[in-house]
């Protein structure tokens, strides 16, 4: 893929929203991975008193949090491209730069996790923002195949 040119179309809604519901089966199944090794450290550290881990709702939510923060600033920051937005041909540019700085790509993503519903205002924008490319000054832009 190449990168995107500045006056490249703006993604909608509908792209970006089937972006990061792929992103967040990206994050349960990092997530679904980390319980069943977890699962097999316990098997493997004790097998005679072996039983499931108990994860309380706090843990379970901080270790979300923390796994989908990391997956979207490490994505945004190395390539611009999670694996919701390579499937929807979409790229996280900043303002003046086809890069997003790694400071910016770590608020983006806690304001993204914390605030999805600042997604929907991609619909009602001119130019196709979200709430947090206003705020943190990036696009999401579609990127043509070379």
């Amino acid at each position: 893929m190449a990168l995107a040119e500045p006056d490249a179309r703006p993604a909608g809604i509908v792209s970006r929203g089937l972006g990061a519901v792929i992103d967040l089966i990206v994050v349960l199944l990092v997530i679904s991975l980390l319980y069943v090794g977890l699962i097999l450290a316990r098997l493997v550290y004790s097998p005679a008193a072996f039983r499931l881990p108990d994860v309380n709702a706090v843990f379970s939510t901080l270790v979300t949090f923390a796994v989908a923060v990391l997956y979207l600033t490490t994505c945004w920051a190395v390539s611009g491209r999670t694996v919701g937005h390579v499937t929807m041909g979409l790229r996280v540019v900043g303002r003046r730069s086809l890069r997003v700085h790694p400071l910016v790509a770590l608020l983006r993503a806690v304001t993204c996790v914390l605030f999805p519903i600042g997604l929907l205002w991609v619909a009602l924008d001119h130019d196709r923002s979200s709430l947090q490319d206003i705020v943190f000054r990036t696009r999401v832009l579609y990127v043509r195949p070379v």
